[in-house]
């Protein structure tokens, strides 16, 4: 992949750990790739207690930050602290062109729209929230969901623990509880926060993950299933396609994802991805799955050339950026499966 923005100098916003908030490490890494001079303003960590929830002290830090580091743009991955208000007040006199993407596939059009009016650009998660927010008087707005990073996300070698049939990581929630209990006949594995006061507290294998553990966990399953937090249409669930849709993709295991129309834009159903509209179908499509190993291979092999090919945060990011700064973006795209 070619250099597209050399040297262009982004302030790069968000919530950096190893953990929950690891995709916003390699987000910056894909900047970096694609030429780009990084600084970042972490908004977990640093600067203590005070300092992230007070405005000022936040205020103050991320004025601090574009004056040291005179960024062409700022660009805030979620960052719900700061809202149009600090905006406007870090904009007063000129300055860079500011963007927040956010890529939390659950975030509403109500939950974004107050907060995104003073930037420059939006970019959303699901295009439903996109068209929504499509307004006169409010700022640009553009789908652009999560991806991958081919360099972490990738196939590798999962052993004891970490090998399954069917594995799901992520936190517990009452539809994911219903769905999985489905499938246990199966030999299920299940990762993540609060599974341990569920019913199935007994097929837990671990409930705090660094990331490096999430990719050998699903690494290592026969078929990987991806339910999203509560049903679709409940109003509480994901609203778009999520970053463990691409992830799953370019570690290159077969994967069953419950329907969502976003998900028809990125991969190919039967060939490169399982679709269940029911919990029949995910358990139909599980079995299938497991039973038919060759078949399975072919769906996970599809898949990870299409993530590879098209849906790699270099893609996202070089995209985002030829929105912002006007210079050509990657061949790929982020909304055509091709």
């Amino acid at each position: 992949m070619a250099t597209r923005f050399p040297d262009t100098r982004i302030l790069l916003i968000g919530a950096f750990d190893d953990a929950l908030h690891a995709h916003a490490a390699l987000r910056r890494r894909a900047l970096e790739r694609l030429g780009c001079r990084v600084a970042t303003l972490n908004l977990i960590g640093t600067g203590g207690w005070l300092s992230r929830f007070r405005r000022v002290g936040l205020h103050d830090r991320i004025a601090r930050a574009i004056a040291g580091t005179t960024p062409a743009l700022v660009l805030v991955l979620e960052g719900t602290q700061v809202d149009a208000v600090m905006v406007a007040a870090l904009r007063h006199g000129g300055g860079p062109t500011w963007a927040n993407w956010f890529c939390d596939a659950r975030r509403s059009a109500e939950d974004i729209a107050p907060r995104a009016a003073a930037y420059d650009a939006v970019f959303v998660a699901d295009s439903a929230t996109a068209e929504a927010l499509d307004t006169p008087g409010f700022p640009p707005v553009h789908y652009l969901p999560a991806g991958c990073d081919p360099s972490i996300h990738r196939p590798m070698r999962a052993r004891d623990r970490f090998r399954a049939n069917v594995v799901f990581a992520g936190t517990a929630t009452p539809h994911r509880e219903r769905q999985l209990s489905e499938l246990v006949e199966f030999g299920v594995a299940v990762w993540g926060p609060g599974w341990r006061r569920t019913k199935l507290r007994d097929y837990c294998r671990g409930e705090l993950l660094a990331h490096e553990d999430y990719i050998r966990a699903y690494a290592g399953a026969s078929v990987a299933v991806n339910v999203p937090c509560a049903e679709a249409g409940s109003g509480s669930g994901e609203l778009g396609a999520s970053r463990r849709l691409f992830e799953l993709a370019a570690i290159g295991v077969p994967q069953v994802a419950e329907e969502h129309p976003d998900l028809h834009r990125h991969f190919r159903e039967g060939s490169e991805i399982l679709v269940a509209r029911t919990a029949t179908d995910l358990r139909s499509l599980t079995a299938e799955a497991i039973h038919d190993r060759a078949w399975a291979e072919q769906v996970a092999s599809g898949g990870r050339q299409r993530a590879l090919s098209e849906h790699t945060y270099m893609h996202r990011l070089s995209a985002l950026l030829a929105t912002m700064v006007g210079q050509p973006a990657m061949s790929g795209g982020w909304g055509e499966s091709g």
